[in-house]
């Protein structure tokens, strides 16, 4: 596997020619907040002064897992190929945000347990229908891990995009998601943990439990690669590989919730230099997301209490992008507009 070559934005001379156009439109010195800050990192992450969103797509990654076995979720395994269907009708939160933002949606099949068939519109990468129950064994072999990455990285070198939202499906995916979040940031697995569908206080504890317990089961998997082949899902693997390979584009990348947020953490332990290129969309209402942006330095656009996945924040996020990428072409001057600057 060929892992994409990402260039840290440490451009100090463009750096200082995006502050000097931000500093010199018609508003008090960082009137506009997080748009500010939005408008630099997009600015250096396309190497100009006049930023451009173009194309912009969000893909659906969907993709089953065994540990479903041990009763970690509040809804049946086949909610996740019954999602994919609804996505593919056109009937989901996240087909309303994004035809709503002028967003492309791709939903690709990373390992779903269903067959679909030839679908219009559904993008088959799968890689085996889902992953075994970590609570017994590796939920992925490495080579199906490696797979997986690639498939997400050739998916991203097809696209016309420059920013790109990334979403989730996958009934287990908190739990699978809270697994690597512990293991690769030694935070409490409590810490880790939420209610993902909606589980119960007991049923938070008898997740919590069965992760503590494969947790000891695999006390050799530690690293990166290791810990996404041992405790992730086909889905998050590939996830991983496409934001490698867009981010080595000079794409924005559109960060969701708990369970993106957690490939990206994978990812970032490939490549550091993947998070300059993020963009983090929201702090949802699972527990231990917050932690986990804190932990990778993510300063969410929104807290909206989201709890949904299927990369919503990311679409709903799109149009303050936009309107940093904006401001920064289209608000004018101090000098242009012939408005006096501040006295000094």
């Amino acid at each position: 596997m060929t892992i994409p070559h990402i260039t840290p934005l440490k451009d100090e001379a463009l750096a200082a020619q995006l502050d000097r156009a931000i500093n010199n439109k018609t508003k008090p010195l960082g009137s506009l907040g997080a748009l500010e800050g939005l408008a630099h990192q997009v600015g250096m992450i396309q190497q100009t002064t006049s930023p451009q969103l173009r194309d912009p797509a969000i893909l659906v990654f969907a993709g089953d897992h065994g540990v479903v076995a041990e009763g970690i979720s509040a809804f049946p395994q086949d909610v996740t190929w019954q999602m994919v269907e609804n996505f593919l009708a056109g009937g989901a939160a996240i087909n309303v945000f994004a035809r709503q933002n002028g967003c492309a949606l791709r939903v690709v099949d990373a390992g779903v347990k269903h067959d679909f068939g030839p679908r219009e519109g559904l993008v088959n990468r799968k890689i085996a229908p889902g992953t075994a129950n970590f609570a017994q064994q590796p939920a992925m072999s490495v080579q199906q891990c490696m797979e997986a990455i690639e498939c997400g990285m050739d998916l991203v070198a097809e696209l016309p995009s420059n920013v790109l939202g990334f979403g989730e499906m996958g009934i287990g995916n908190t739990t699978a998601a809270a697994a690597l979040m512990h293991r690769l940031t030694g935070i409490p697995v409590a810490d880790c943990v939420g209610a993902g569908t909606g589980l119960a206080p007991e049923g938070i504890l008898h997740k919590q439990r069965v992760i503590e317990a494969a947790m000891a089961l695999h006390a050799d998997a530690q690293g990166g690669l290791q810990a996404l082949a041992t405790f992730g899902g086909l889905e998050i693997a590939m996830m991983a590989g496409a934001m490698l390979k867009a981010a080595e584009r000079r794409m924005v990348l559109l960060i969701d919730g708990f369970i993106v947020t957690s490939a990206l953490l994978v990812a970032s332990r490939i490549q550091p230099a993947v998070l300059d290129y993020c963009v983090f969309s929201h702090c949802s209402d699972e527990n231990g997301h917050k932690r986990m942006l804190d932990f990778l330095g993510g300063r969410p656009l929104l807290n909206l209490g989201l709890r949904l996945g299927e990369g919503t924040g990311a679409a709903l996020a799109m149009p303050l992008l936009q309107a940093a990428v904006n401001f920064l072409n289209q608000m004018a001057t101090f000098e242009s507009a012939q408005v006096s600057e501040k006295a000094e």
